[in-house]
């Protein structure tokens, strides 16, 4: 008899079934039992026949190869990270943008009534002028309020603030529970690195922590500036300036 054809009879007789007796045969050989013979009634193998691979069979099933593959399921995880990362409303994030150059500070001609030291906001154009005399003004851009939150008439610097901290009032709070009810100045703080306060309303004159929205309707009646365009205006006027808004 071979002593393949032995091997394969004895894994028969020990119980074995046909596909595990074809493994155990090509199992490589250890030479734990010296070989020969003997090695043969140990394990099974035929120290004599080279080993043979055996190629793997195919799964059952693609479906459960997708099922159970770790690698699988992260895509739509990561998916849903990334929705949950978005902000949601009031939130949503403003698109960055670059300021148009005509919202740069510069020194353009004017031609209006006004005294020089007097501020015009003027809404519809997202401009604010510091009037300078001889036919000149110094020209800011400006985000004003949005639809239903701008206005007009005649306005005092009363106040003056660097770093101003921030109260959103009662009528914002209403509107936005959301918000905190008061948040301390800095770089993060909504009013930016100046506030110059007008009269004794709501609204002021102030920086922003949003540049790309300046040249916008935006606000909620406020008048925002970079904020190195309100660090400049901030040490040309004085508490007492007059403010027209158009």
């Amino acid at each position: 008899m071979r002593l393949g054809s032995a091997a394969f009879g004895l894994a028969l007789a020990l119980g074995c079934g046909a596909a595990e007796a074809q493994v155990m045969y090509n199992q490589p050989r250890s030479g734990q039992y010296g070989g020969g013979f003997i090695e043969l009634l140990m394990t099974g193998r035929d120290p004599g026949r080279p080993v043979r691979q055996v190629a793997p069979s195919a799964p059952a099933s693609s479906a459960a190869i997708r099922y159970a593959d770790p690698f699988a399921e992260p895509e739509a995880r990561a998916e849903r990270r990334r929705m949950a990362a978005l902000p949601s409303a009031p939130h949503e994030a403003v698109p960055l943008r670059e300021i148009s150059p005509e919202f740069r500070r510069q020194a353009v001609a004017y031609q209006g009534p006004e005294a020089p030291g007097t501020i015009v906001i003027d809404t519809p154009s997202r401009f604010l002028y510091l009037v300078q005399g001889n036919g000149q003004a110094l020209r800011y851009g400006i985000g004003v309020g949005r639809p239903g939150f701008t206005w007009s008439g005649m306005k005092t610097i009363t106040a003056k603030r660097e770093w101003p901290g921030w109260t959103p009032p009662p009528a914002m709070l209403k509107r936005r529970p959301d918000l905190p009810r008061h948040m301390a100045g800095g770089p993060d703080n909504p009013l930016g690195a100046r506030a110059l306060y007008l009269g004794s309303s709501l609204y002021r004159i102030h920086g922003t922590n949003e540049p790309h929205t300046i040249g916008q309707n935006v606000s909620s009646g406020c008048i925002r500036m970079m904020n190195e365009d309100v660090e400049d205006l901030y040490e040309r006027v004085r508490v007492g300036t007059r403010v027209k808004v158009i």
